[in-house]
């Protein structure tokens, strides 16, 4: 892509993807790359500067992540945020050391305001000299490297941030990246926008115009074969292909069963014939040939596993009936890249139906991810551009396995129906609780979440309905608060709200006689449950 690009390299921080994620807020292009990537490769890509994560390991330690002292000299820009920091220090010439108190959690830091980080030298946005930053390590700078100096303290870290102006190195030892900095995004904004000069092209506009001219281009006269789910990113993608090439396309929507209450007729009723969208829309109805497939299986990956292939199983047979299809659509997103351990050096969280569930043998020329290198809000935004209804475009993310991971334990369709209606009952109670302060209030409460769904646990237990005993299972709910995807709170939903689902669940879903609620936010969680 012909833009402006920050590359972030990679140490094994559980940040990786935030820190990409805010330098794009800054309208930057950025990419996520392995410390172990060839320097070369990234001179190559010609970035117009460097951030270096976080990392789980000491610098200093042997086999630890490192990088060359070269990677300074090229003449770029280059931030170090915590780990990258540090390795930076001790890269050229400083000493790193254990800290004598772990500095972890919200900090207060004072900072040196003439820093062009900051504030000064005429960058552009100003930040105050006391501010609260989020610490988290053991290690700390004891003794800069050569041409540094501090440019911020806190009480117990002599070096909160460092830099070598003449070199262009810049180092934080805390992290801007995360919401717990809330000065952290003007910091980054300063760097990627005033010390590496960008100038900010990386627009949804124009992102939307570009893959419908680079699709037209592979694509040529060929046919295209895209799995449409319903969800926001297959929707968009759907949207964006639909836009390049029209009846070139053809959508093929597999109901495995495994989604949410009345979703596979609402699917049908935006892209089938008496849609909107000028494409081809196949439904193919393959609830019972998944159950037979899950039966028994109760390990997340395998799960994922199975759902992926059976996904590209159906697809090669759509693909026979309808005649010869060149290409196979589908809709990964960047964090699908990184998660899948394909985008940097953080370990494999978990694989994805349309990464790292795709089997050996596909039977299509080639694959086309246009969302690839697009953050959710992204991919929202392009929906919005594409002209795809808000409703569709702001629906809540749902896993490519659908409730397969939404179902602790074997999958079964007694299951299903039993996370569909507790499901459907939870979204339909919140989403009413939210209307009606925004009737009583003007505006929505602040516990508002921005996902919430109900799971349910492998966990069975006694209870009593009526006068009779009852061995049934417990549903959890799930609501969580956040910006990004990658990092969230749980929501604190009124407490009357809770008891209502919770009566509603119980007496309305069979099966059903406990209900939790999940406050785990993330890390340590994840969002969904398997």
């Amino acid at each position: 892509m012909n833009k402006e690009l920050v590359v972030v390299i990679d140490f094994g921080g559980q940040y990786n993807q935030l820190v990409a994620r805010r330098v794009r807020e800054c309208n930057v292009y950025c990419e996520i790359y392995s410390y172990k990537t060839d320097l070369e490769k990234i001179k190559a890509m010609q970035p117009k500067g460097i951030i270096l994560t976080g990392g789980p390991s000491s610098c200093y330690e042997e086999n630890a992540a490192t990088c060359s002292k070269e990677l300074f000299e090229l003449g770029i820009p280059v931030l170090g945020l915590c780990y990258g920091a540090q390795l930076m220090s001790l890269v050229l010439g400083g000493k790193v050391e254990r800290a004598e108190n772990r500095e972890y959690g919200k900090t207060q830091v004072t900072l040196d305001t003439n820093s062009a980080l900051f504030g000064g030298k005429g960058a552009p946005l100003a930040v105050p000299a006391q501010t609260v930053c989020w610490m988290s390590h053991f290690d700390y700078i004891s003794k800069l490297a050569p041409g540094f100096k501090s440019v911020a303290y806190t009480d117990n870290c002599p070096v909160a941030a460092a830099e070598n102006v003449e070199a262009g190195l810049y180092a934080i030892q805390f992290h801007p990246e995360v919401l717990h900095t809330p000065e952290g995004s003007k910091m980054l904004y300063n760097f990627v926008r005033h010390i590496c000069g960008c100038m900010g092209d990386w627009r949804m506009d124009t992102f939307v115009e570009d893959a419908i001219q680079s699709i037209r281009q592979k694509v040529g006269g060929g046919k295209v074969l895209l799995a449409l789910s319903g969800g926001v990113d297959s929707s968009v993608a759907a949207a964006l292909l639909a836009k390049a090439i029209g009846k070139q396309l053809t959508c093929v929507f597999v109901d495995h069963g495994l989604l949410r209450k009345n979703e596979g007729d609402e699917v049908e009723a935006i892209f089938g014939p008496k849609g909107n969208f000028d494409l081809n829309f196949v439904r193919v109805n393959a609830q019972q040939r998944y159950y037979v497939k899950l039966a028994g299986e109760t390990e997340p990956e395998r799960k994922r596993k199975i759902i992926g292939e059976e996904f590209i199983r159906v697809f090669e047979e759509e693909a026979k009936k309808i005649g010869a299809v060149d290409f196979l659509a589908q809709g990964t997103i960047y964090p699908d890249v990184v998660e899948s351990g394909l985008g940097g050096e953080s370990a494999v969280i978990k694989s994805h139906h349309n990464v790292g569930g795709l089997p050996d043998y596909v039977d299509f020329k080639e694959i086309i991810e246009p969302l690839r290198n697009l953050f959710k809000d992204e991919v929202r935004k392009a929906g919005l551009e594409l002209g795809l209804p808000e409703a569709l475009v702001f629906r809540q993310p749902f896993p490519g396995p659908g409730l397969g991971v939404r179902i602790i334990g074997d999958v079964t369709a007694e299951k299903v129906k039993i996370v569909q209606d507790a499901d459907f009952i939870y979204r339909e109670e919140v989403d009413a609780a939210i209307a009606k302060y925004k009737e009583e209030n003007g505006g929505e409460p602040d516990w508002v979440p921005n996902q919430y769904f109900a799971a349910l646990t492998n966990m069975r237990s006694v209870g009593v309905m009526g006068d009779e005993r009852t061995y049934d299972y417990a549903v959890a709910l799930r609501a969580v608060k956040t910006v990004d995807f990658m990092t969230a709170e749980s929501s604190d939903i009124p407490f009357q709200v809770l008891q209502t689902v919770m009566s509603r669940i119980i007496n309305e879903v069979r099966g059903v006689n406990r209900v939790f609620y999940d406050l785990t936010s993330k890390p340590p969680g994840t969002i969904e449950f398997e």
